[in-house]
């Protein structure tokens, strides 16, 4: 079995909803980094970092602990050798995804968050730059699913399981699908997806209801 430490987060949905489209077995660990979880020394000895999620893999005989939601993806991919091309074109347009929102669509969702909701005081430059840098970016995927019914190409792959998380979040970073109709159509795909589904309801079972 699996052990995932996560919670209710754009980064950490990612990875039970890869699980359980594989249909794998795993165990959620709450860590609630509302209220500093992800500092404790338990935590840190997982992922100095102090970031979730974070992957538990022991099936193996050696326990593997992984860190960073997209190299999760990918060894979960490539472990059960699904939801990943092996080879050739399909799967370099899989990582040229990957890379995408791991260089922009994500850091600029969650700066833009992070200076309208977070930031001590209020910081109109910030908030501009990356508001518009989130826009932008979503535009370039919608510009993307305007040609493919998924972001990489013809197939649901975990390329679109890592955008999903940051696009389930989109409230947070102050964005909308008002202009962007090809991700709306793909994001109601991938959301209604019974994996998605089970994937999401687990995860916000792990915030406290009050």
């Amino acid at each position: 079995m699996f052990h995932v430490h996560a919670f209710a987060t754009p980064n950490s949905i990612k990875v039970p909803v890869a699980l359980e489209e594989l249909g794998l077995d795993y165990e959620l660990h709450g860590v609630n980094v509302k209220q500093g979880e992800q500092r404790a020394p338990t935590f840190l000895a997982l992922n100095p970092n102090g970031k979730v999620p974070v992957l538990i893999d022991a099936r193996a005989g050696e326990t593997l602990v992984l860190t960073e939601s997209a190299a999760i993806l990918v060894y979960l991919a490539e472990r059960e050798g699904k939801l990943l091309p092996a080879t050739g074109e399909a799967r370099a347009r899989v990582f040229e995804q990957l890379f995408f929102h791991a260089s922009g669509l994500g850091p600029a969702f969650g700066q833009s968050g992070f200076f309208q909701r977070q930031a001590a005081e209020p910081q109109p430059l910030a908030i501009e730059r990356f508001s518009k840098e989130a826009q932008r970016t979503l535009g370039m995927l919608d510009s993307v699913l305007a040609l493919r019914p998924f972001v990489a190409g013809d197939d649901y792959s975990i390329a679109d399981i890592a955008h999903f998380g940051w696009l389930w979040r989109r409230e947070f970073a102050g964005v909308s699908f008002d202009t962007t109709p090809h991700v709306a159509r793909w994001y109601d795909a991938v959301a209604s997806r019974p994996a998605t589904q089970r994937a999401i309801a687990k995860i916000n079972a792990l915030v406290p209801s009050a």
